[in-house]
């Protein structure tokens, strides 16, 4: 059994992680969870305070001389803005929130732990705990990646700005967005997306838009059709909803498909010539009946402006009942490109999951033989 538990404010001291289940003998490139770290807090949008942190991954167990040992490994991010509110924390002397951002987990939050204050509330809902996920979901990678699956991303939205998607091979668009800083394959449609920020900045809004992650070389029957829980697209779509600011998904061009025909929509089987099967369209996304078909799994979600706006937005301050405007919390423009790494990683975690519960060993050579 795979699982992880993650721990950590937003101006904490560090963000830590516990991942349990990865088979012995695995190979640990810290490197490549840093470069992760990167990706999540890069992307044109970003605020000042990807300016203040450099997200570096300490292994503190469970890895040595660099291959797992078969025990928790445990995983720390500081955070660089810690020194800043040190004195603060200690003390207990926050700044208090009062007035409930709408969007924002603020106010069901404050209700459901019978707080008056909505600091301890945004500190743990604060997107800033994706970082420990996507570390998380870069070792899942690394699994992965013993098997030749790859899992990428790309940007197709931003606002209104609806891109150009070129014609090409799943590794040549994740390259072409690791070249962009909106992570857009198609240049053009990028600057578009550059002028839509730039002008929500200077009306000091915010804009959401739409990623894509796809994973590759996904064999067939991970996940079950026996039990609602353990259907691999439900757990893939529970995976992507928990990620902040996404509101909607689809596998597969899901909602065009719902205006066809059932024959215009299922893909059909052609014999691939050595005694199997072959599809020439992936309309279903990779998953039928709750298990991966050997397709590539393709998931498309939508990312809504995030919440927190320079300009004020009405709300009520609860510690009066009197109508008030809300009060600017530092934050970003846009997270679109962001948000499609922490795709990555909870992807890549859920197919991580669900191959170690087909495949079972204790170690990586008794997985992959």
């Amino acid at each position: 059994m795979l699982r992880f538990l993650a721990a950590g404010e937003s101006h904490g001291q560090c963000l830590t992680a516990i991942v349990e289940g990865l088979p012995a003998g695995l190979s640990i490139d810290v490197e490549a969870i840093n470069r992760d770290l990167a990706r999540r807090q890069g992307g044109y949008g970003r605020g000042k305070r990807m300016e203040i942190e450099l997200d570096r991954v300490e292994v503190l167990a469970g890895v040595i001389a660099g291959k797992t040992t078969g025990a928790p490994v445990a995983l720390r991010i500081a955070n660089l803005d810690w020194p800043n509110w040190r004195e603060r924390w200690a003390t207990g002397i926050l700044p208090a929130l009062t007035i409930p951002r709408p969007g924002h987990a603020d106010y069901a939050g404050m209700v459901k732990y019978s707080l008056d204050d909505a600091r301890p509330v945004l500190e743990r809902a604060s997107a800033r705990e994706t970082a420990a996920r996507v570390a998380v979901g870069a070792l899942a990678k690394q699994l992965l990646a013993q098997l030749d699956i790859k899992v990428g991303s790309y940007v197709t939205q931003v606002g209104a700005v609806e891109a150009s998607i070129p014609d090409l091979p799943w590794d040549e668009l994740y390259e072409l967005a690791e070249g962009s800083d909106v992570r857009c394959p198609d240049e053009n449609s990028a600057g578009c997306m550059r002028v839509l920020i730039d002008a929500a900045h200077e009306n000091g809004d915010s804009v959401g838009g739409v990623f894509i992650v796809f994973a590759t070389n996904v064999p067939v029957g991970l996940g079950s059709h026996v039990h609602w829980d353990r259907r691999l697209d439900a757990r893939l779509a529970a995976a992507i909803m928990s990620i902040p600011a996404i509101k909607g998904l689809e596998i597969g061009p899901a909602f065009a498909n719902a205006s066809r025909y059932g024959t215009q929509v299922h893909d059909a089987f052609y014999p691939d010539g050595q005694g199997g099967v072959m599809r020439r369209t992936n309309r279903a996304g990779g998953t039928e009946g709750g298990m991966s078909n050997g397709m590539p799994i393709v998931i498309r979600a939508a990312v809504k402006p995030i919440p927190t706006t320079v300009t004020p937005q009405r709300s009520v301050d609860l510690s009066t009942g009197e109508p008030a405007e809300t009060q600017y919390q530092r934050s970003d423009v846009c997270v679109v490109p962001a948000a499609s790494a922490v795709g990555e990683a909870m992807v890549a975690w859920v197919l991580a999951e669900a191959l170690i519960e087909k495949l079972g060993g204790d170690s990586i050579e008794e997985m992959v033989r």
